[in-house]
């Protein structure tokens, strides 16, 4: 960014004062108007490229409309010159010219002189304000606290005037930035913090204003990384992300080297799919985005473990987690999660090791300025989700957390799970009588529920539904959850949630228990938090309540993408998990960041960049997509069109001899006139008439060779 349009106006007043000659009081209006467009006064500008006609008629004009406008009230004097004692007249470039000295002198922080300037026209009174000609180089220095600015003007043919004031941008570091670097080319970064680390695989963020552009600016930027000179793939992620406009078509390739960034690239530029590569347009921004914190079922082995080698906002989030879960376990969770997925199975690990994995997930995100505007959460992940939201502090929330696991893990009676595609109604009547033995688990979607219970009552309604065609699917689970079978626990679970403190939610959390927003009321009272171990799972009427209240993006957040495929069921719109199960886990991050920002969301990319050493580089500028309105040679219209073409041509008279007027004539006056006499001298009939004459005194006069005029034009 080389300069601001600061404000701008164009008048014109060629009606009253001719064709081309200047108007001084148009020009001052044009100034002022300027100035009020850019909220500016005349004091606030440095100085003045001038249109300078080079004239005795025009420059006085226009010296003495800036010295009735910029010249008054200021505590320093406007500087004055022109570009045309370097180019001559510049004709209708003559805005554009002193655009471009005007900018060049703002970044060397030099105003030049203008050439040959003897002395100062006599016919200007210049006491009459503070205007200094430019006649030799002169420092271009900053006031305090205010940007560089100048001002340009331009007249035309006909009594146009336009009047532009331009400002330095907003990182003018308010001095001379030395020689012009090339052209496309940033200041580099110094970043403070060292880097620790780049990841492994990185986003690469491109826009245009249309799907056309944004496949050209692909084009673009693959043909200038092929040809070198060869950037750090960081320097070009970051330098696509930090100096780039966010246009409405976007598009981030995720790609871990040279190759698969040229792989995303080809395929973005040739209009193709590839799983690099996430496109979109901006659709609900950060206030449509909701995060689905997953439930039990999801864990794996080692999970977020290379999220925190990679980022200091996960690893501090995660080890702050996990310093306090392992106050209330038998076992530091960090090695189960490493090396024991057997223990991993068990709920009593398995539940605090996924809280710690997504409010480290949360943390990470909202370090890059990524905050949702809804969330929910599914069993488990509801913990997770009422902790970020600032219902449970961390210490009460893994005190909670790691009671519940501990609490389920120790109900004694066997049980089975068993998900089944079928609607909660189909259900219903194979629960009826079995309320003891069996119960609806979760509603997960319009026909996918969850039971959960007795091994013989969960295997009776299986082979009910397998019998109709139903796709049935049995839960790796040692224990029936939200069934009868937590009866047993409800007391001890209450006693500890009673010794917990909690404040109203901060971010606005829909209940998976009654499927609407979570009351103040409902998160403060502990008898919540024991119905959301017991009672069914209605994550269906969640989501749909977080679509009915405006959410349009869905992230889930958790080891892998569990709840994104129900969200679709649920209101067509598939939900993007943070993590993948056998997918490396910084690229499945960095592409659910990809389609957080083509959806809308805004992510801070500076922050996410922080500490990788990145730097700007030259890249490709914008892919215009340009569109011709006047035909050009070849292409077939000229021939057709030439003759609506309005041209200027000089040719000359052919030599003639005079005609002398013979007849007579009929001359319209109204007194005398010499020019009658000279007729009359010459042996011209004249009829005189100060009136039409009447029919009967033509007729007398005989054949009447023309009529003459002498009357006014009115």
């Amino acid at each position: 960014m080389l300069a601001v349009l600061r404000g701008s106006a164009v008048n014109s007043d060629g009606a009253s004062n001719g064709l081309t000659a200047p108007n001084g009081p148009a020009q001052q209006r044009v100034i002022r108007q300027a100035l009020a467009d850019a909220g500016l006064t005349a004091g606030q500008v440095d100085a003045v490229e001038a249109h300078g006609t080079g004239t005795t008629l025009g420059d006085p004009i226009e010296a003495q409309a800036l010295l009735a406008t910029y010249g008054q009230d200021r505590e320093r004097p406007l500087w004055l010159g022109s570009v045309k004692s370097n180019l001559g007249h510049t004709q209708a470039a003559a805005g554009v010219a002193g655009l471009l000295k005007m900018v060049q002198a703002l970044r060397h922080g030099v105003l030049p002189p203008t050439l040959h300037v003897d002395a100062p026209t006599p016919h200007v009174d210049w006491s009459a304000g503070a205007v200094r000609l430019l006649t030799e180089p002169t420092p271009w220095q900053p006031r305090d606290g205010e940007p560089r600015r100048f001002g340009i003007s331009a007249f035309g043919i006909s009594g146009t005037n336009a009047h532009a004031v331009l400002e330095a941008p907003p990182t003018d570091p308010g001095s001379p930035v030395g020689p012009v670097s090339s052209v496309g080319s940033v200041p580099a970064d110094d970043p403070a913090v060292r880097p620790r680390s780049v990841p492994a695989t990185l986003p690469f963020p491109l826009a245009g204003q249309t799907a056309q552009a944004l496949r050209a600016q692909a084009d673009r930027l693959r043909v200038a990384l092929r040809a070198g000179p060869d950037p750090t793939d960081v320097d070009v992620a970051y330098s696509l992300a930090t100096t780039r406009a966010a246009l409405d078509h976007r598009a981030v390739v995720v790609a871990a080297d040279r190759d698969g960034l040229l792989r995303g690239l080809d395929a973005l530029a040739d209009d193709r799919p590839s799983a690099r590569l996430v496109r979109g347009v901006p659709a609900g921004g950060g206030d449509g985005l909701a995060y689905l914190f997953t439930g039990q079922g999801s864990q794996r082995t080692g999970m977020g473990l290379a999220l925190h080698d990679a980022f200091d906002a996960y690893a501090e989030a995660f080890d702050a987690v996990c310093d306090r879960l392992d106050a209330h376990l038998d076992r530091p969770i960090r090695d189960v999660l490493r090396d024991d997925p057997v223990a991993l199975d068990r709920t009593e690990y398995a539940q605090p090791a996924l809280f710690a994995v997504e409010v480290a997930q949360f943390r990470l995100l909202e370090s890059w300025g990524v905050r949702p505007a809804r969330i929910a959460g599914h069993s488990i992940g509801e913990l997770a989700a009422a902790h970020v939201a600032g219902v449970l502090d961390l210490d009460d929330a893994t005190a909670l957390v790691a009671a519940r696991g501990r609490l389920m893990q120790a109900v004694r009676r066997p049980g089975a799970m068993a998900a089944v595609e079928a609607t909660a109604e189909e259900l219903r009547p194979l629960l009826d009588g079995h309320a003891a033995a069996v119960g609806l688990a979760a509603v997960n979607a319009p026909r996918a529920c969850v039971v959960s219970g007795d091994p013989d009552q969960v295997h009776r309604i299986s082979t009910h539904f397998r019998e109709l065609g139903r796709k049935v699917r049995a839960l790796r689970v040692s224990h029936a959850f939200h069934s009868p079978h937590l009866d047993a626990v409800l007391a001890d679970y209450r006693r500890v949630a009673e010794r917990l403190r909690y404040a109203p939610p901060e971010i606005p959390l829909v209940s998976t228990v009654t499927g609407a927003p979570l009351t103040a009321e409902q998160a403060t009272d502990p008898a919540y938090w024991v119905r959301q171990l017991r009672e069914p799972v209605r994550f269906l009427d969640a989501v749909r309540r977080l679509h009915a209240d405006g959410a349009t993006t869905y992230l889930e957040i958790g080891p892998d993408g569990v709840l994104s495929g129900l969200a679709e069921q649920c209101v067509g719109v598939a939900g993007v998990p943070v993590l993948r199960d056998q997918r490396p886990e910084v690229a499945a991050l960095m592409g659910a960041v990809g389609h957080l920002h083509v959806n809308g969301v805004r992510v801070d990319w500076a922050a996410l960049f922080a500490g990788t050493g990145a730097r700007r580089t030259p890249l490709p500028t914008y892919a215009f997509q340009r569109r011709r309105f006047w035909p050009g040679a070849g292409d077939g219209t000229a021939e057709a069109v030439a003759h609506w073409r309005y041209r200027i041509g000089w040719r000359a008279l052919p030599e003639s001899t005079p005609i002398r007027p013979a007849g007579t004539w009929l001359v319209l006056q109204d007194g005398p006139d010499p020019l009658v006499d000279l007729m009359v001298a010459e042996g011209i009939g004249v009829l005189a008439a100060t009136e039409l004459p009447g029919p009967a005194r033509l007729a007398a006069a005989g054949p009447i060779a023309g009529v003459l005029s002498l009357l006014p034009p009115d």
